[in-house]
């Protein structure tokens, strides 16, 4: 596909070509009236054009991975500040999640800066678990991917829990920030208490078990009648006709207008399939359509598996499956038992998709694929 300019992404919107021809007036009605209109589907000529847009062929492999394999490291989130490139990620030394800092030139190598979120000793409801995602970027496919303030101040969501393990006990979903610089490793100020929880007298089905990964966006057009959109994955109840045993997680979404009060947006999951895993959703938009790239695991007829897959819409509510291929899934020995996780940018005509791979001896850390041959990473675990 021909690269289009930053702003350029026309071959992805809605809008009628021949739109150029109605007068001024008549076209502003239009606008707000089709803003106005929910369409609920995206056409799958679209969805292969976003596919086609994002795909990632090239495995480049490990970009941060523990020493000596005696951590795992999770989630990646990248951001851009200056002429660098940062990531947050979180890292499980048997304790709980810590989250980390690290800095790239060029998207490639990176070299740790260190905490923003550590474990505290104290009674705090989040003194073990601590996972953190940025909040607040640039969505703009091929944009600045700069983080923006609110209230003069950066901000990042997290899993937040008490009790020591792999994601053990309750967890529920916190919200902290800084007013300080941002690619400094510092703590950042946390509120003393979570924002949503599976205890929640509002709680839906789908949630009321374990509150996970979440990600907000800044939506200055109100789609939702709110700034303020939180994609989260939870754990909670099956449905009477599915087993009991199985472990489900599904997307759902909550609104807010000051990023501290937050109320859940709707009743059912926004993506979520029959079976398994879906999560970690995280938003970008191409055009006029916001794409959620999202990870699977264990679904119906798939259950060893897990890949990355994305998901479009118009309104941020409702949302169009991709159903052709996965846009990363294990293939390689440093990630033959999990590739999943993704976050992905585009910066300067390539597109970046990174994930988290573990391989079969339960070795985990961040690898990236890209659109075109960067050749392949020395490092290992």
């Amino acid at each position: 596909m021909k690269e289009q300019k930053r702003s350029d992404f026309s071959y992805l919107n809605r809008k009628d070509t021949k739109a150029h021809s109605i007068p001024k007036f008549c076209f502003a009605f239009l606008s707000v009236l089709g803003a106005l209109v929910v369409q609920s589907q995206v056409p799958q000529q679209i969805m292969q054009q976003v596919y086609e847009e994002v795909k990632t062929p090239y495995k480049y492999g490990l970009v941060i991975a523990p020493e000596n394999g005696s951590k795992k490291v999770d989630c990646p989130s990248v951001f851009r500040k200056g002429k660098n490139w940062y990531m947050t990620y979180i890292v499980f030394d048997g304790r709980g999640y810590e989250t980390w800092l690290a800095k790239s030139k060029d998207l490639l190598q990176w070299q740790t800066q260190g905490r923003l979120l550590s474990f505290s000793d104290t009674s705090d409801w989040d003194n073990n678990q601590k996972a953190g995602y940025i909040a607040l970027q640039d969505t703009r496919w091929g944009g600045s991917y700069k983080l923006k303030k609110f209230k003069k101040k950066y901000w990042i969501s997290y899993i937040g829990g008490k009790d020591r393990g792999y994601e053990a006990g309750p967890l529920a979903i916190g919200v902290a920030s800084t007013n300080g610089d941002i690619v400094k490793p510092h703590e950042w100020q946390r509120m003393d208490k979570p924002v949503l929880t599976a205890t929640d007298k509002d709680v839906r089905w789908w949630e009321n078990k374990k509150l996970f990964k979440s990600s907000v966006i800044w939506d200055k057009h109100k789609i939702t009648g709110h700034p303020f959109v939180m994609y989260y994955n939870a754990n909670g109840d099956t449905s009477n006709n599915t087993p009991k045993w199985r472990w489900f997680e599904r997307i759902g979404m909550a609104v807010s207008d000051d990023m501290v009060h937050w109320q859940r947006h709707q009743v059912d999951p926004v993506v979520h399939h029959k079976i398994g895993i879906t999560g970690d959703g995280v938003i970008q938009k191409i055009g006029d359509i916001w794409v959620m790239f999202y990870f699977g695991a264990f679904w119906e007829e798939r259950k060893n598996e897990t890949f990355n897959r994305f998901a479009c819409s118009y309104d941020l509510v409702n949302w169009t499956d991709w159903n052709g291929e996965d846009l990363i899934k294990s293939s390689e020995t440093f990630d033959a038992k999990y590739a999943h996780k993704p976050f992905v940018v585009k910066w300067q005509g390539v597109v970046y998709h990174f994930y988290c791979a573990v391989d079969n001896k339960d070795n985990r850390g961040i690898a990236v694929a890209t659109s075109v041959d960067k050749g392949k990473s020395k490092l290992q675990f």
